[in-house]
């Protein structure tokens, strides 16, 4: 059963009755086909009409939702193949980033993102998709090969922002961020990245640096969350919603700003209400990307990547 949001509540409640009508229909006690249809009906047309206006803070909390695709869905819907590998050679494998060797069809690729966890122990196995330096570490090595051995790179991003904690500090995890951007920057590959949910900080771009950016149309991207700006102007969190109306976070606001450079259409209702078909449209896209950008060489691949870059806030 789908989790519902708080702004979602005038609809769970009407698709709630639609299952108690349904539950009296099959005890066959009376024929009520018409009423369900009807309330399918006003339902379908309140959920599209609700989505069709959210705000930044409501695409935040869609964007989180935590029955949205993660990594491990996209591989299992988008990929016949799947190697992943692990390790940074330095210090150990961190599970909040994963990566590997994949084959879409006839195209082969290497493939990096978060991971968060479905449930409370795959949560704190991958950290809630917050990377290590070991972790960016690992997309560094996995981008080397995929250069090496002239593969695009795709990757999924889906974090709130890198660990935090001290231990992560004193192994390195701004140069590991750094050097991870700077990698995406200077590969001479076809280089593809989406934010499939949560973009946030430093830990999203240095995975996300490409001259492809695509959105899906429901996830936010961000330097800091709306809970975190809101901490640091106002000294408290209640505000979050007015810091993400004014921090311009979603897919439609980045594409206007040259920021990203694609959005990808969400099921009505977001990609937790159908994750087939989210993760279908998100394949289509992906393809298209690839076809195009696989015709430029790697000169070209690296100016496209510095002249995007250098473009996104120019007046």
């Amino acid at each position: 059963m789908t989790s519902y949001l708080d702004f979602e509540k005038p609809i769970a409640a009407l698709e709630s009755r639609i299952l108690e009508l349904r539950d009296t229909a099959d005890e066959g006690s009376l024929d009520i086909a018409a009423e369900i249809e009807k309330l399918q009906a006003k339902s379908a047309k309140m959920l599209a009409d609700t989505y069709g206006k959210l705000t930044p803070w409501q695409k935040t909390q869609v964007a989180r939702h935590p029955e949205r695709p993660h990594f491990k869905d996209f591989i299992a819907g988008l990929f016949d193949e799947f190697i992943p590998l692990g390790g940074d050679r330095n210090f150990g494998d961190d599970q909040a980033i994963i990566g590997g060797f994949a084959r879409m069809g006839d195209r082969r690729m290497v493939v990096i993102g978060h991971e968060k966890g479905d449930d409370t122990q795959s949560r704190l196995r991958h950290n809630f998709g917050m990377g290590k330096p070991e972790g960016y570490r690992k997309a560094i090595r996995l981008m080397d090969m995929a250069d090496r051995f002239s593969l695009p790179v795709l990757t999924l991003v889906d974090t709130s922002g890198a660990f935090p904690g001290v231990s992560a500090e004193e192994r390195g995890q701004a140069e590991a961020i750094a050097r991870s951007t700077e990698k995406c920057l200077s590969l001479g590959v076809p280089m593809v990245a989406i934010i499939v949910g949560e973009g946030g900080s430093g830990g999203a771009v240095a995975l996300a640096a490409a001259e492809r950016v695509l959105m899906f149309e429901h996830a936010v991207y961000s330097v800091i969350s709306p809970e975190g700006c809101a901490s640091i102007l106002w000294r408290t969190g209640d505000k979050a919603d007015v810091a993400a109306d004014a921090m311009q976070i979603t897919a439609q606001n980045l594409e206007k700003l040259g920021v990203i450079d694609r959005i990808v259409t969400e099921p009505v209702g977001g990609a937790h209400r159908d994750q087939s078909l989210a993760i279908a449209t998100l394949g289509v896209a992906i393809q298209e990307e690839f076809a195009a950008l696989e015709k430029l060489d790697r000169e070209a691949l690296r100016r496209l990547r510095r002249e995007k870059f250098l473009q996104i806030g120019s007046l």
